[in-house]
């Protein structure tokens, strides 16, 4: 008999929760500076418990968002030990008393909607930006940026204002899922390559490491099925990329390519030195 989404969040916290180890806990929120609850699973853990649960469901739209947002507002343990508690006035955490969601959870709900993205649209923009700008890590950010939302803007043209907005919001977790969300299907050889090229060259000299990253991992990913139009796009700016862009940027292209790019990017940057 099919789930509710209520009960359905309560199976995938209880077997999260059996699941998990109190090493890898305290590693895991020590290496991801985390204010979350941890329980210590993995991702494929993670994965296969979401998984195993939804076959158990019958959901429809707002079924997956109701299991979304009871597992991303799933409360951790109070029980523990005051030195294991997170810091309460962590930015991850809503102002809701003495819960504390739960890391796994959130990753679970991020989950939900990339496996049930065929029940989402651009209706659910709100709804993706309020989980996004409370992510607040690159664990969670990312995979709702590109597996979720990125498939869902390339589907559905409403979703084009929602990135360009996203863009210059100044909250960099959101500018860098705009970025994201052309991820995949840049990776796969489609895509809005305008696009996305147009939103990172305003970025391109920001000073914020996870924008930097993020310019570098969607075209080096985009290289990899179309290395002269990154290449072509990126020769007069390479002046202007950090080297954290470019070490990502030349990771498939030729020895010619890459050497290019180095040198312009040196000469560009001695000529302004010495000016």
């Amino acid at each position: 008999m099919p789930c509710s989404p209520h009960s359905l969040a309560e199976v995938i916290d209880s077997e999260l929760r059996a699941r998990g180890s109190s090493a890898r806990a305290a590693k895991d929120r020590a290496y991801l500076k985390s204010g979350l609850v941890h329980y210590g699973v993995g991702v494929p853990t993670t994965r296969a418990v979401v998984h195993n649960a939804l076959r158990m469901a019958d959901l429809d739209h707002d079924g997956v968002i109701e299991l979304a947002e009871e597992l991303w507002n799933s409360a951790g343990d109070l029980g523990m030990n005051d030195h294991e508690r997170p810091d309460s006035s962590s930015p991850e955490l809503e102002p809701s008393g003495s819960a504390t969601p739960v890391y796994e959870c959130r990753s679970a709900a991020a989950m939900v909607l990339i496996q049930m993205k065929d029940h989402l649209g651009a209706g659910d923009s709100d709804f993706f930006e309020r989980l996004l700008r409370q992510s607040r890590t690159w664990a969670l950010v990312d995979p709702l940026a590109g597996d979720a939302v990125g498939p869902l803007s390339e589907h559905d043209a409403e979703f084009a204002p929602v990135l360009e907005r996203w863009a210059s919001d100044d909250d960099f977790w959101i500018r860098r899922s705009a970025l994201l969300a052309h991820l995949r299907p840049l990776r796969e050889g489609r895509g809005d390559f305008e696009r996305f090229s147009r939103l990172s060259d305003a970025m391109l000299e920001e000073t914020e490491f996870f924008i930097r990253k993020a310019i570098g991992w969607v075209l080096r990913d985009t290289a990899r099925t179309r290395p002269e139009m990154v290449f072509d796009w990126m020769l007069p700016r390479a002046h202007r990329a950090s080297g954290v862009t470019m070490r990502e940027v030349v990771k498939h292209l030729s020895p010619e390519q890459r050497n290019a790019l180095l040198a312009a990017k040196g000469t560009r940057r001695s000529r302004a030195g010495s000016g």
